[in-house]
């Protein structure tokens, strides 16, 4: 993280952090780096392992992205977790004090008033619904208020079960970088920082947005090619009751695996233009452990009177948006890479690959006759041609690739970020 970051260091706010899993391990290793908060509070809703030593040997050690020291200080790495108290139930690790609470996973069981914690991060990926009370049996979002915290940042996109309810007025969902500043600290107390798919796939949709304006891009699908995730199979396993999707049982050693996504619905609320725009998104899961790609195909409608679209065209799009993003939230590359290179790059959203960008522009015979009695009309005027009624449109498809690092690189660092940001209207 380097020295940019620690000039956050002195602030006094202390930062919750609900669930050790993939995401939770990943935001304790940027938080410890980044040194704003003083203090990170860790539940784990239980006990791990047989000691607070057992937890420390998970947390210092990643088999993606290797020891928390060299994620700290590379080859100049030194013993990162200084001080184990089993007593107090801390641990001192580089110099910030991480606090682990065991008692309850209920949110409504988590006493952060307590800790003084009134910014909390939940990880479990287990509680998304906004519209539940907090008094759920099962738990929810809103315990975490009732219990002391004043804002709750959710690292995954919102799932509301009951689809008569609409989202909550003090709910929100947000991507740095693309409606950050949708964030209103009056209103919003729950914010959910979206997933990394759709993060991805906003930065990469954004700049042509900017550019063409939403009348000129007719269709878009979008497929990711996704490494694997703790919810999938190592092995084959016996189907759950009323489980629909087998191919989630199958393991992810040995296949690739279709399924599905959500990123089109979320897409659509940190980008509203979407919903002009025939969108489709699909994913299709890799035995890989982090690195991930998204290959975007746009229909983009020529204009008779300007440059014709052609891979030029669509790169310097891109150049001149990663040029203009201060934080590297986007970039351009124009190198041959593959999904180990972009393992781990700080803040990149999306890494275009310029080199595998590519159009193609064809006229598309439309039949006004057709078209014209669907809307109850007669063709007329400018579309009527020589008595054919035919109008030759030019399209152009075009195909972008974007690298992600869907766990540390992209998406976890963005959600620090997002985490910083909403921790200055909380106050310190």
């Amino acid at each position: 993280m380097g020295d940019t970051v620690k000039r956050e260091t002195g602030r006094g706010l202390k930062i919750g952090i609900n669930g050790l899993g993939r995401i939770g391990k990943l935001t304790v290793w940027h938080h410890v780096a980044r040194k704003r908060f003083h203090e990170i509070v860790v539940n784990v809703g239980r006990e791990v392992g047989a000691s607070l030593n057992d937890l420390a040997h998970y947390l210092e050690r990643d088999s993606t992205y290797g020891s928390l020291g060299t994620y700290l200080y590379g080859h100049r790495a030194k013993p990162i977790i200084q001080e184990i108290n089993e007593v107090e139930g801390y641990l001192m690790v580089d110099g910030v004090r991480i606090r682990v609470l065991k008692t309850s996973r209920d949110p409504r069981g988590i006493n952060w008033m307590e800790r003084d914690v009134r910014l909390v991060i939940d990880n479990t990926g287990r509680f998304l619904d906004p519209t539940l009370p907090h008094d759920e049996p099962e738990g929810t979002l809103r315990g975490h208020l009732e219990c002391g915290a004043v804002k709750v940042i959710v690292s995954a996109p919102f799932k509301i079960r009951d689809k008569t309810r609409s989202m909550p007025e003090d709910a929100v969902t947000t991507i740095m970088g693309i409606n950050e500043n949708d964030y209103d600290p009056r209103v919003h107390r729950i914010i959910s920082n979206a997933s990394c798919t759709t993060t991805c796939l906003a930065h990469m949709i954004k700049p042509l947005m900017d550019f063409f304006g939403p009348q000129r891009i007719l269709t878009a699908t979008m497929a990711t090619v996704h490494a694997v995730t703790g919810a999938q199979a190592v092995l084959d396993r016996l189907p759950k009751s009323g489980a629909s999707d087998l191919r989630k049982n199958r393991s992810i050693m040995n296949n690739i695996i279709l399924t599905s996504t959500g990123a089109a619905n979320t897409l659509a609320l940190v980008l509203p233009e979407m919903k002009e725009i025939g969108f489709i998104a699909e994913s299709v899961r890799i035995p890989t452990a982090t690195g991930s790609l998204i290959i975007l195909v746009v229909n983009l409608q020529e204009d008779p009177s300007g440059e014709q679209i052609r891979r030029e065209v669509i790169n310097d799009i891109y150049r001149q948006a990663a040029s203009a993003e201060p934080r590297g939230y986007l970039n351009f590359s124009e190198k041959q890479n593959v999904s180990a290179d972009i393992v781990g790059l700080p803040r990149a959203a999306a890494v275009i690959e310029a080199h595998e960008t590519h159009t193609r522009t064809a006229e598309v015979n439309i039949d006004l006759q057709k078209l014209c009695s669907l809307a109850g009309q007669s063709p007329s005027g400018p579309f009527e041609q020589g008595g054919q009624d035919l109008a030759r449109i030019a399209i152009t498809q075009a195909v972008i690739y974007g690298w992600y690092d869907n766990e540390l690189g992209s998406y976890v660092n963005m959600l620090g970020d997002r985490a910083v940001s909403i921790a200055e209207s909380v106050g310190s």
